[in-house]
């Protein structure tokens, strides 16, 4: 059984994927400035994803190019809605080879990436890709809304699968 703190990931991602059901290749490509375009958020948390759990967890190397594309800091682009999918689903399934093996005294520890040691421990950095979701599931709900989509989903969604365990447990 995951840790909890990734539950509450695989939750999180549950809920940026609801958010941005419905959306169209075209919708997902434009940019309502200052805000990146929703092709650009799937693809820039599929990068952080890549960065921490592929490459820094398990020292693959999935879509080098993917952080020249959609990274922190880079110049704003607007990625297709299907590649920038595929490229999330492929990464966060990898990832999940990884995440699957965190215990909570491997939480505790500092990853080391070429040999480099992290700032943060293993669940900050759960953490933080957690709210990082967050703030790019928010965003992206804003952009739906000024695009005149109705009906959204609610959130937050159904928990009923990630009921809150004892890490005793």
């Amino acid at each position: 059984m995951a840790h909890s703190l990734v539950e509450q990931l695989r939750f999180t991602r549950n809920e940026f994927m609801r958010c941005i059901d419905g959306i169209t290749e075209n919708e997902a490509q434009q940019r309502i400035y200052p805000m990146n375009a929703i092709g650009w958020m799937i693809g820039h948390l599929a990068d952080q994803e890549n960065n921490y759990w592929v490459f820094g967890g398990l020292g693959k190397i999935v879509y080098p190019d993917l952080n020249d594309k959609v990274g922190f800091g880079k110049p704003p682009s607007t990625p297709a809605l299907s590649e920038m999918l595929t490229v999330w689903q492929e990464i966060t399934t990898t990832a999940d080879i990884y995440l699957e093996s965190l215990t909570p005294l491997v939480m505790e520890t500092k990853m080391v990436v070429k040999g480099t040691i992290r700032k943060e421990n293993i669940g900050t950095m759960v953490y933080r890709n957690t709210y990082h979701y967050w703030f790019h599931l928010g965003e992206a709900y804003s952009i739906r809304q000024l695009l005149g989509h109705t009906n959204l989903p609610s959130f937050v969604g159904n928990m009923t699968s990630f009921n809150y365990r004892s890490e005793n447990q």
